[in-house]
């Protein structure tokens, strides 16, 4: 009876947020404390459990996020973006210019929310295209491919990073099993089937092709800071995970562990940054400081929603629901990892957001990791994928896409949705075949 309890209160908690048009972080709270009555728990007990799981899920990820959101922010605003961007598609040139939108989406997609990517790179895509005489479509697949991959696989984007948590993944393991997954498919879910969608017309402006003319030309940095600056936690989690596993030191191992706690890893790198993309090219302190308050102001819903899907997970622990979903899934005849995609995908395709589907289903999942005893690293990223599954009309990315580019919605359908759901297939594949190569 409790899973059909359960099972109701996600349904309600769906309605409200696609029907009802309630806030996602009110849904979510609503949702725990109606699950919490439901279920038998005590009221003095419920709002403990609440209270609880939002403080235990933003006390561990709310420094990772919000220092991540101000790297994102300096790297636009210092035209490091706009330097990354400018350079590899210089490296590629016109031969291989979408391999070089595909990478550029997939490093600068690292270090900024997707939203931010989109808006950004986007003009270059405009510019390429009015460049080259080539289709904004057929350009612009590859690049956002890149960017839907890091937003739905890779620290320290906010889903990735939420589901981490609560599944108790290790950060810098998921970063690398992520870029090792994202590779073949954005090559496939991007690269390869942009060569279908040469003949969607954009009939989008080209008076936006322009990049970034209000920075100063003399004041942006280098291509090797710029790198170095913006992936600096991409380099320091990989860094402090793999070398423990090459040099068995324990001394090692420690200091490793202590520099490559996420929230150290990016507070350091935010002091970096600070300085080579913001003092060092000729901001003040206070300009950046300025930067860093807008930065936070746009991300605190997202670190809002994500403490209330903690709320609920909280509240499935203390009413005891989470052992009767693991006495209900031993009997289920369907690879974990599957499960946790397919489970993650219908949600995703109900309410829209990817960030709140992942957080959801990683909540109900958790206790699959003690009944299997499954990679916590992979089930992370695989419900990643599902997350990413059929972005359609109730996807404001889906809208974007097709108001930026213009096109009609049956080619947004054939175009975008089409890759997403691509990418969300192939990332599971490769989820189970790297599962097959490390155990």
């Amino acid at each position: 009876m409790s899973i059909v309890i359960l099972i109701a209160c996600i349904v309600f908690l769906i309605l409200q947020i696609t029907w009802l048009k309630i806030n996602p972080f009110i849904a979510f709270i609503i949702t725990s404390l109606l699950t919490g009555l439901l279920l038998g728990l005590p009221l003095t007990t419920l709002t403990q459990s609440v209270e609880k799981g939002l403080g235990d899920m933003l006390g561990s990820i709310t420094l990772i996020i919000i220092f991540g959101t101000c790297i994102g922010k300096l790297t636009v605003s210092s035209g490091a973006a706009t330097v990354i961007a400018r350079t590899i598609m210089k490296w590629t040139g016109r031969k291989y210019v979408r391999l070089g939108l595909m990478i550029t989406g997939f490093i600068v997609g690292i270090p900024l929310f997707y939203s931010v990517g989109f808006v950004l790179l986007v003009p270059l895509i405009f510019s390429v295209a009015y460049q080259f005489k080539l289709p904004k479509v057929y350009l612009g697949i590859p690049m956002l491919a890149s960017l839907s991959v890091a937003h739905g696989f890779l620290p320290p984007h906010p889903s990735p990073m939420g589901i981490s948590n609560l599944l108790k993944a290790d950060i810098g393991l998921v970063l690398v099993y992520g870029v090792l997954i994202a590779i073949p498919t954005i090559l496939i879910a991007g690269l390869l089937f942009s060569n279908l969608l040469k003949n969607i017309k954009s009939s989008s402006q080209d008076e936006i092709i322009a990049i970034d003319e209000a920075i100063d030309e003399k004041q942006l940095p280098s291509f090797s800071v710029s790198i170095l600056s913006s992936l600096f936690p991409v380099f320091g989690l990989t860094i402090t995970s793999l070398v423990p596993l090459i040099w068995k030191d324990e001394q090692v191992s420690i200091i490793c562990k202590t520099i490559g706690a996420p929230g150290i890893i990016m507070l350091i790198s935010l002091l970096i940054c600070t300085y080579t993309l913001g003092v060092r090219s000729g901001k003040s302190i206070r300009n950046v400081m300025d930067e860093y308050a807008v930065a936070i102001k746009d991300v605190a819903l997202i670190l809002l929603i994500i403490g209330g899907a903690g709320s609920l997970k909280e509240v499935m622990s203390a009413s005891g629901v989470s052992q009767t979903i693991v006495d209900f899934l031993i009997l289920v005849d369907i690879h974990p990892y599957l499960l946790a995609w397919l489970m993650a995908a219908i949600i995703r395709i109900c309410i829209g957001s990817a960030t709140a589907a992942g957080l959801m289903t990683a909540g109900v999942l958790l206790p699959l990791l003690q009944v299997h005893g499954l990679d916590p690293n992979l089930l992370v990223l695989a419900v990643g994928a599902g997350s990413l599954m059929c972005s359609h009309v109730n996807d404001p990315g889906f809208w974007m896409f097709k108001e930026y580019f213009n096109i009609s919605i049956k080619d947004t359908f054939k175009s975008w949705t089409v890759m997403e759901s691509l990418v969300s297939v192939i990332g599971i594949v490769f989820v189970f075949v790297l599962n097959f190569i490390i155990h």
